[in-house]
């Protein structure tokens, strides 16, 4: 017997953000960051990230402000929430342009 399996819309967009922060080469501390950040942007909305609005996104900024958060750990939580909708939505078509001058 053939069994469908599916994941969960949570699920796979955690998935899929995870990839994408490998992919992407960031640093197992700024991952760490991103999801932390997530979270607690998930926590503030009440729902999943992927379900919020816009709306949600500048009311949490506000909140995080509001709470005595630093312009740096502002700064990460907007890093983190547009990788998630921007970056980690749209895969990268061509490679980064390398940063060395080539030999």
């Amino acid at each position: 017997m053939d069994t469908i399996t599916t994941i969960a819309p949570g699920l796979a967009a955690r998935s899929a953000h995870a990839t994408g922060m490998i992919m992407r080469g960031l640093l197992p501390s700024a991952q760490d960051h991103y999801v932390r950040h997530v979270r607690r942007f998930a926590s503030f909305a009440g729902r999943l990230p992927d379900t919020a609005a816009a709306d949600d996104l500048r009311g949490f900024h506000i909140h995080r402000h509001e709470k005595g958060a630093g312009a740096t750990t502002i700064n990460r939580a907007v890093s983190a929430l547009r990788f998630l909708y921007r970056d980690a939505s749209t895969p990268r078509t061509r490679p980064r342009p390398s940063r060395h001058a080539p030999p």
